[in-house]
């Protein structure tokens, strides 16, 4: 949906070093420095903070209520206004826009985070899977990512050699982003799953996101050049894989009309593609041209920390206009298999004098 009335902007985001493992710390240990981080490019303390709301997985922890340790990390005082989603932080930010709408709170903290290291991340997310015809046939999140490339090359929307060059690119550009886990030229290696091969993955790794939103002139006080939220929306395809066009994402696209990402021309996107061949699709579904700069941080093939990948691609949408690279910016986020559900996200700057 579009804004009403009330204006809300990111002020701020901090990230993790995105590592292969991080067996040496807890989740408290990875979440604490970087929400002391965003914090501290704002001059806010916690309890100048409204509303908090996070995002993780217990699936990936191995216990129930696991975000609850992760609370530690904020703080256990002074007493906090606070909601968790079980899925990727970009959804937690959604939760925090809607809050700071309806005028409830006038800054809001979010964060995210992921371990993948501990397990095989391959089978935990056949867990989302539709439990009566798919999952118990064990399908994982590679061989179900290389039945939508195969039909992406069916249907003659790409070949091996462009996601090759895709790969090439998204890593070439994360050599210029001092907090991904994987960049710089290297071969496509081994198939994993024909047709996608090592190199049109996303690595497994550990890392944290945290964004703070304000509302009207206290984001202006906070932030030199708020990246403005003008609209955000989240759809959902059919559960099914089979009665699903994998060379398309209507979900993606009606997001977009909704978040209002087709009135005016954006020219930076980030986009939650953790393969090679979901980029092409989310592309297609967005009508990006050639003008548009796609994935300047290397996406989620740099770096992919499962359930805050998809809140990573909006701080980077947003830290893109605060640093004044971007005028208009449009920022995804996925979750499920297939790109499933996904949520788009349109930030814009102040005009430049």
């Amino acid at each position: 949906m579009s804004a009403p009335g009330r204006e809300v902007a990111i002020v701020a985001f901090a990230q993790s070093d995105h590592r292969r493992r991080t067996d040496d710390l807890s989740e408290v240990e990875m979440v604490m420095p970087v929400l002391h981080e965003v914090l501290r490019r704002t001059g806010l303390r916690t309890s100048d903070i409204g509303f908090t709301c996070s995002g993780s997985s217990d699936y990936l922890a191995g216990r129930a209520f696991s975000f609850t340790m992760a609370l530690d990390g904020v703080g256990a005082w002074p007493p906090i206004s606070e909601s968790h989603v079980e899925t990727d932080g970009a959804w937690a930010l959604y939760e925090a826009w809607v809050k700071l709408l309806t005028g409830e709170a006038d800054t809001a903290l979010v964060y995210s985070y992921g371990k993948s290291s501990p397990g095989s991340v391959r089978d935990v997310l056949t867990r989302q899977l539709d439990p009566y015809y798919v999952a118990p046939l064990w399908p994982d999140s590679v061989a179900l990512a290389a039945l939508q490339a195969q039909a992406l090359v069916d249907a003659g929307d790409t070949d091996e050699a462009a996601l090759a060059a895709l790969a090439a690119r998204r890593r070439a550009d994360a050599a210029a982003n001092p907090h991904a886990q994987v960049t710089g030229a290297r071969p496509q290696g081994e198939y994993v799953v024909a047709p996608l091969r090592t190199g049109d993955c996303p690595p497994i790794g550990d890392g944290v996101a945290a964004v703070i939103l304000a509302a009207g002139d206290r984001a202006r006080e906070l932030c030199a050049r708020p990246a403005w939220i003008r609209g955000m929306d989240h759809r959902v395809e059919a559960h099914s894989l089979g009665v699903r066009d994998l060379t398309d994402s209507p979900s993606t696209r009606l997001a977009a009309e909704r978040a209002g990402a087709f009135e005016r021309p954006v020219d930076t996107a980030e986009l939650h593609a953790p393969f090679t061949s979901q980029e092409v699709v989310l592309a297609k579904a967005l009508g990006l041209g050639d003008g548009v700069r796609i994935n300047p941080s290397g996406g989620a093939l740099a770096a992919n920390p499962v359930m805050a990948a998809g809140l990573v691609r909006l701080g980077e949408a947003a830290a893109a206009v605060h640093r004044g690279d971007s005028d208009r910016a449009l920022a995804h986020a996925t979750s499920g298999p297939c790109l499933q559900q996904n949520l788009v996200a349109v930030l814009e700057g102040d005009p430049r004098p």
